[in-house]
C-alpha cells in the first residue's frame, strides 16, 4: 500500500509522514532527502548546478539508500550533511533538473513496488504515485509555517527573523507551484489537511484514521 503526503515547505510533512509510517508499520520514503543527497554529491564534486547533463549523469551513478532515519550516499551516512545550509540553498536547483527528477522517480517507484510506504514530497500523489491508495495534501497558514521554520533554524544555530523566513517561504511556494516540472499542486483526489491549529498527534491521528478506513475497505473487497 502506498500513502502519499504532499504540501508546501514547513507544513510538517516529514514529521507527520515519519510518525504515520511508524504507526502503520510502513517504510518512510523521504524524497526530499534524496534530492539533498544528489545536491551534496554535486557540491562535493564541484559539478556546476546549471549543467543539466552532468547532474543527470551524477544522479544515475549514485547509490542512495534510506534506512530508517539514516540517509546513505554511496555507503556513507550523510543524514546530517544533507541538512547543511549550503545544501539546502542549492537543492532546489537540483530538484528542478528534469534528468535528476527522472532518476529519483525511478528510485521512488522501485521502493513502492516492494514495500508498504508513506512517501512525502511535493509531487508524490500527482507524478510519482498517481495510483496511490491514499493521498494527502498537508498545509498550514503561511505565518504558522514560517514560525515553525524559524524555530527549526534556531535549533541549528541560525537566527533569522520570522519576516525574512516568511518572505523566503513565499518566494519558494510561488516557485514550487509554478515550475514546469512536477509543480507543487494537490492531486485531484487528495484529502486536504490544514495543520495550522493541530498538534502533531492530532494530524497523525487524522491521517491514520483515513488510511485505516481505506485498508478496511480494501480488505472487504478482497
Amino acid at each position: 500500500m502506498i500513502v502519499t503526503i504532499d504540501g508546501p515547505a514547513a507544513a510538517g510533512k516529514s514529521t507527520a509522514a515519519r510518525a504515520l509510517a511508524e504507526r502503520l508499520g510502513f517504510d518512510f520514503l523521504d524524497t526530499g532527502a534524496m534530492y539533498r543527497a544528489v545536491t551534496l554529491a554535486a557540491l562535493r564534486r564541484k559539478i556546476p548546478l546549471d549543467n543539466e547533463q552532468a547532474l543527470e549523469k551524477l544522479a544515475a551513478s549514485l547509490k542512495i539508500e534510506l534506512r530508517g532515519k539514516a540517509v546513505l550516499l554511496d555507503g556513507e551516512d550523510v543524514s546530517v550533511a544533507i541538512r547543511d545550509v549550503e545544501v539546502t540553498k542549492h537543492s532546489r536547483n537540483v530538484a528542478d533538473n528534469p534528468g535528476v527528477r527522472r532518476q529519483m522517480v525511478l528510485l521512488q517507484r522501485e521502493a513502492g513496488r516492494s514495500h508498504n510506504i508513506v512517501a512525502e514530497g511535493r509531487d508524490q500523489g500527482t507524478v510519482v504515485f498517481p495510483d496511490a491508495a491514499c493521498k494527502f495534501f498537508l498545509t498550514a497558514a503561511p505565518t504558522v509555517r514560517a514560525e515553525r521554520r524559524q524555530v527549526d533554524l534556531a535549533k541549528r544555530g541560525l537566527h533569522i527573523t520570522v519576516d525574512q523566513v516568511l518572505a523566503d517561504q513565499n518566494e519558494r511556494d510561488d516557485r514550487d507551484a509554478s515550475r514546469a516540472i512536477a509543480p507543487m499542486v494537490p492531486a485531484s483526489d487528495a484529502i486536504h489537511v490544514d495543520s495550522s491549529h493541530m498538534s502533531l498527534t492530532d494530524v497523525v491521528d487524522s491521517l491514520e484514521r483515513r488510511v485505516r478506513q481505506v485498508q478496511s475497505h480494501e480488505s472487504q473487497i478482497a
